[in-house]
């Protein structure tokens, strides 16, 4: 199952239970290899699968058949999902410190994980308090403070304004650059694919396949609005069924 530098995926078959109770296929041959410590985001159609892989993925979905590298079993695993899932009746530093077990260095962690995404001085605050983009902060803060060898995102920065998703694919980019974990991250939007990844997967229409496995080339210095619109409209033109701009 394990390629080099790399977890493989290998789903060849899910399906869930239509309305009359006959199996409806969402994945069939669903294979990649996500790289160590790289930044891949997925991209596909509405509704093909893509959050269903990821259930696979973080072991919420066993009812598959396939297989996923062993490792995913032993690694330390975050994820921020498309909203931020705060509990509202726990403070911001509280909501942190769920994801961290008991001990001395748990304080200290949580006040790094705030310091991180900006939120210092922020901690005693309850998530009613907090605007949208603090609140995908804190949910940030809460991946990076158990400090996952995979972080899985799916539709992270979805119903922000572009400049505060901008501000936070900037916050997301310094993280990863700092703690080098591997990333997969389910999106719709190309740019951001664009500006944030090192692979890009593509998935075709339900039931879901690996249509192709893009990498970006852009240096990591080099991508401006410009650049990334014209990497994103060739992917457009050559995929126009899966890649929407």
């Amino acid at each position: 199952m394990l390629e080099r530098d790399g977890y493989r995926v290998d789903i060849r078959t899910k399906a869930h239970r239509g309305a009359d109770g006959s199996p409806v296929p969402v994945i069939e041959g669903l294979a990649f290899t996500l790289p160590e410590r790289a930044f891949t985001s997925v991209i596909g159609p509405s509704g093909c699968g893509k959050t269903t892989t990821l259930r696979i993925l973080t072991g919420l979905d066993t009812a598959y058949d396939g297989a996923i590298d062993a490792r995913f079993g032993d690694a330390r695993i975050a994820v921020a999902f498309q909203e931020p899932r705060l509990l509202p009746w726990r403070t911001v530093a509280q909501n942190v410190a769920l994801a961290l077990p008991p001990g001395a260095e748990r304080a200290a962690r949580v006040a790094e994980a705030l310091a991180d995404v900006g939120l210092d001085g922020l901690g005693e605050r309850y998530p009613s308090q907090l605007s949208l983009g603090q609140a995908r902060r804190a949910a940030l803060a809460r991946a990076f403070a158990v400090r996952p060898d995979i972080l899985f995102l799916d539709e992270p920065f979805v119903s922000l304004d572009e400049s505060s998703a901008q501000h936070l694919r900037q916050l997301l980019l310094n993280l990863w650059a700092r703690y080098r974990v591997t990333i997969l991250m389910v999106t719709h939007n190309v740019r951001e694919a664009v500006q944030l990844s090192d692979h890009i997967i593509l998935l075709s229409q339900r039931p879901a396949r690996v249509v192709d496995v893009v990498e970006v080339t852009l240096a990591r210095n080099e991508r401006d609005a410009e650049s990334t619109t014209r990497f994103s409209q060739e992917l457009a033109a050559l995929y126009p069924t899966i890649v929407a701009l």
